[in-house]
């Protein structure tokens, strides 16, 4: 394994993975960088879902690769709590039925389900729900840092407040979100605005609570301590940078959330906070190398945190010359160069 000087641009869940399983594999010249502080980007500003549930192949394997590393991580990061899909229509109902054949088909555990099971849970306009048990909702801040913090005891060094091209390096890998682009502009990676809303204290909300969402709206919401997590797709996309909360998007998931879980109807906002995706034309993630001192891991499309240890794991082993042992060929860069492109279609 030839020896070169590996800094990481971004300190973030997916920068904080590939430093950390830098580290594992024997690295010993490794520097993490971030222009503020770890997780002080879009990981920090992150809804915390965990799901194998996924329209294409490549998407539910990246997640499924790394659902084991969460499990392992456990409280106070990671909960396994589940993922409910729930369907007020047939032709959701059908959509639903249909990526769960693909999931099972991948070997993902999703599960038909009376919705009616979880306390406190509108169903009445529910006509189908499936769960995975094995998804669930994490601290991805916290969790970040911890990766940084265990990479820190195995001698990577960890610079916040820091532009890592000011720092020399044999290799600069690219994992900084939707900043990617401003660094590398031929990286087709654009900031596309998410908001999320925390309601509460709550009393009485099950510990149990999955992470719930509707097939039709996307409006999905979790718990968080004694608060409810609240988000949805936006009916207009606010392609920006501008990290703004709509006030009148606060209402509406508000409102969303009285009709499907009437126990916080009346529970008052406690925050709101708007993040940004790091979007793809497909919304599949680009890894790999841009040139021989350069390569990327960016472009997850609100999905880095939970497929960064499957990411970091193979990712650290193509840097090394290793054989990666997740296939990441269908996550290059090239791919935009020809005709087919596969849409993830259920990005959240």
């Amino acid at each position: 394994m030839a020896r070169r000087r590996i800094v990481v641009a971004g300190a973030g869940a997916v920068g904080a993975s590939i430093a950390y399983n830098l580290a594992l594999l024997g690295a010993d010249d490794v520097v993490v960088c971030d222009t503020g502080e770890v997780a002080s980007g879009a990981t920090g500003r992150a809804m915390g879902g965990v799901r194998q549930q996924f329209s294409t192949v490549a998407e539910v394997r990246l997640t499924q690769a790394s659902i084991d590393f969460f499990r392992e991580l456990g409280t106070p990061f990671f909960d396994q709590v589940g993922y409910l899909f729930l369907a007020t229509t047939e032709a959701g109902l059908e959509r639903l039925l249909t990526r769960a054949e693909l999931q099972r088909s991948l070997g993902v555990p999703v599960e038909d389900v009376d919705a009616a099971e979880v306390p406190g849970l509108r169903t009445d306009d529910v006509v189908g729900a499936v769960i995975c048990r094995e998804d669930g909702v994490a601290d991805p801040p916290g969790a970040a840092r911890e990766l940084v913090r265990r990479a820190a005891e195995r001698g990577v060094e960890v610079r916040e407040h820091t532009d890592a091209r000011d720092v020399e390096a044999e290799v600069l890998v690219v994992a900084c979100g939707w900043q990617s682009a401003e660094l590398f502009p031929e990286l087709p990676i654009r900031p596309l605005v998410r908001q999320l809303v925390d309601v509460g204290p709550i009393d009485a909300l099950p510990e149990a609570l999955p992470m719930v969402v509707e097939e039709e709206t996307t409006f999905h919401f979790r718990r968080r301590g004694a608060c409810l997590r609240l988000a949805y797709r936006e009916p207009t996309a606010r392609w920006s940078s501008d990290q703004v909360v709509d006030d009148e998007l606060v209402d509406d998931v508000r409102e969303r959330l009285a009709h499907r879980y009437p126990p916080a109807a009346a529970a008052p906002v406690e925050r709101a906070w708007a993040g940004l995706y790091d979007m793809t034309p497909d919304a599949h993630p680009i890894i790999g190398p841009l040139r021989d001192d350069v390569y990327v891991a960016a472009g997850f499309s609100g999905h880095g945190f939970m497929q960064s240890p499957a990411v970091g794991h193979a990712v650290a082993e193509e840097l090394l010359g290793l054989e990666p042992t997740f296939d990441l060929v269908p996550y290059r860069l090239e791919r935009f160069s020809g005709d087919e492109v596969f849409p993830e279609e259920l990005v959240l």
